[in-house]
């Protein structure tokens, strides 16, 4: 898991600001998470084949949302400031030059060694407690994702998406092509010989 500093001090979003801009950090509830090292080519490679797809859609579709990648600072309070992979916001009262100011429609996370856990746990609650309304974890070597989508302020178990699904966004009302996300061949499944 990433680095977090010492646990003797709860971090603000104003301790945040004051950081070297040369390592990137994390805070929630008050603890700062170190990211790096950097995410790996594969990562950031389907990070930006889901940006693409995303921008793309909601463009052919004429949402009225933007799409950010990390790092866009994501505030949710004085305690809890991250940088999501990628972010989709539809209400543009939350757009300041500076950062996001509340909760984004969508965060996607494509995981690392280093971040795998926090994006399934720490995140994961994170999101849930301040009404992020869709939720996705990408893992690049399984070439999978996992959904979780909010309802009554919690979110439900997780639907799993192969490579090979295509994938409705519900937050956004789109669909995502997986295999192009993962940069794979999809072979068409033979339809059935009709019976005499």
């Amino acid at each position: 898991m990433s680095q977090a500093k010492s646990m003797t001090k709860k971090y603000t979003y104003q301790d945040y600001l004051q950081w070297s801009d040369e390592e990137r950090w994390e805070i929630i509830d008050g603890v700062a998470y170190n990211m790096t090292p950097a995410p790996s080519v594969k990562h950031q490679i389907i990070s930006r084949n889901m940006e693409v797809s995303l921008v793309n859609e909601i463009r052919s579709k004429k949402k009225e949302c933007e799409v950010f990648d990390a790092p866009t600072d994501v505030v949710f309070d004085e305690y809890n400031v991250v940088q999501p992979d990628l972010l989709v916001v539809c209400d543009k009262t939350k757009i300041t030059e500076e950062n996001i100011k509340g909760a984004p429609d969508l965060i996607i996370e494509v995981t690392s060694p280093s971040t795998s856990l926090k994006d399934r746990r720490e995140k994961k609650k994170l999101y849930e407690k301040f009404g992020v309304k869709e939720y996705l974890i990408v893992y690049p070597d399984e070439e999978l994702v996992e959904r979780f989508l909010i309802e009554n302020d919690k979110y439900g178990a997780p639907e799993v998406f192969n490579w090979d699904e295509t994938m409705r966004i519900e937050s956004l009302g789109l669909d995502v092509d997986l295999w192009g996300i993962f940069e794979r061949e999809r072979e068409e499944k033979e339809e059935a010989p009709a019976q005499p």
